[in-house]
């Protein structure tokens, strides 16, 4: 799963990647070129089945944010938005947003003034101008070779591309439409920003921090479907970053702060992408595995082995809330929540599976 990471200049995108990454980002002024680093999902139920099962290691999922460079007032060309910027967000499943909401005349917004609204809207129409233009340009190629091919795929990506030209000409993202199967195949090689879910990632000030809520109520017209939007104070989530955790704890209920933002974020992220977890548990390792909403026992057991998959028999299945509650998998039998689920059982967020299997 990767997340790119843009936003304007001095919005904090450097801050809050190497806070998620608990080191300093290699960004300089001026760098053109994207940073890679891989994030465990904090999961305080993982922690807690560790605890419990004592096992060797316990093994979190990932996610890797990329931070890329390119966005900014001088960006947009005729072509689009830079060649390396689309480039480097190619292959990410979703766009985290930085959007400034602080004051510090030491870094001077590039707009001269600080206007979260305004620099949600200006992102839009970025991302839905260099789509326009791909769209366009692709429309010219296919108008052209049709007629000599009379290809039925290029005449059915022809079609689509009419279609998502009338939708970014209303100034609406592609992400708003509803797209089967055989749709999102064709286009599944390009480079659209606007089908991409956005999370909208608010930097504010650490006097804001009790007013969190009502800042994300007052954008809230601007996030459109498949959005959504946090906020966060980076300098502060630097500072709990870099403290041991018994001082990260009492610095953080100082200022009224139940767990780290950046947590919540990587929360958020997940969920914008319909994803959930699943729990294995064994004296080897506990570990967390996502899959997207509404898979099934057969496909999540692929998640964790392909023989898995293909010699699935059947699952045991607990909420790992109730083992937490009564410590062990014998108990939870005891107390009839353990089950025997089949191969089309719906996996549950939180779900701790033993799969059965044969090969």
């Amino acid at each position: 799963m990767e997340i790119g990471i843009i936003g304007l200049p001095y919005a904090g995108k450097s801050t809050i990647f190497s806070t998620l990454l608990r080191h300093k980002s290699d960004s300089q002024p001026g760098k053109v070129s994207a940073e890679r680093g891989i994030v465990k999902v904090p999961d305080t139920r993982l922690d807690k089945l560790t605890e419990i099962i004592q096992p060797k290691k316990q093994v979190n999922t990932t996610i890797e944010f990329i931070k890329v460079p390119g966005l900014d007032k001088d960006s947009n060309t005729a072509q689009g938005l830079p060649g390396a910027f689309l480039i480097s967000l190619k292959n990410v499943e979703a766009l985290l947003v930085v959007i400034r909401h602080f004051e510090n005349d030491f870094y001077p917004h590039p707009f001269g003034r600080v206007d979260a609204a305004a620099d949600m809207v200006w992102i839009n129409s970025e991302l839905l101008i260099s789509d326009l233009i791909f769209v366009e340009t692709r429309i010219e190629k296919l108008q052209k070779s049709i007629p000599k091919t009379q290809s039925e795929n290029e005449k059915r990506e022809l079609d689509l591309m009419l279609r998502f030209k009338k939708q970014l000409d209303q100034e609406l993202p592609i992400r708003q439409m509803e797209l089967n199967e055989d749709e999102l195949a064709l286009i599944k090689g390009f480079q659209f920003l606007t089908i991409k879910p956005i999370l909208f990632v608010i930097n504010i000030q650490e006097n804001q921090i009790p007013n969190s809520s009502a800042i994300e109520n007052e954008l809230q017209p601007f996030v459109t479907r498949n959005c959504a939007i946090t906020t966060l104070s980076a300098e502060i989530e630097k500072e709990i970053a870099e403290l041991d955790p018994d001082d990260a704890k009492t610095f953080m209920a100082d200022l009224g702060i139940e767990e780290p933002a950046v947590h919540k974020l990587i929360r958020k992220s997940c969920e914008l992408l319909n994803l959930i977890s699943f729990f294995t548990i064994g004296e080897k390792e506990c570990r967390a595995w996502t899959i997207p909403k509404n898979s099934n026992a057969r496909q999540a057991a692929g998640t964790v082995h392909s023989d898995m998959e293909k010699g699935f028999i059947r699952a045991e299945t607990v909420a790992c809330e109730d083992l937490i509650t009564y410590k062990s998998l014998n108990a939870c039998r005891e107390k009839g929540l353990l089950r025997l689920e089949g191969k089309d059982y719906l996996v549950k967020d939180g779900d701790v599976l033993t799969v059965r299997f044969n090969v």
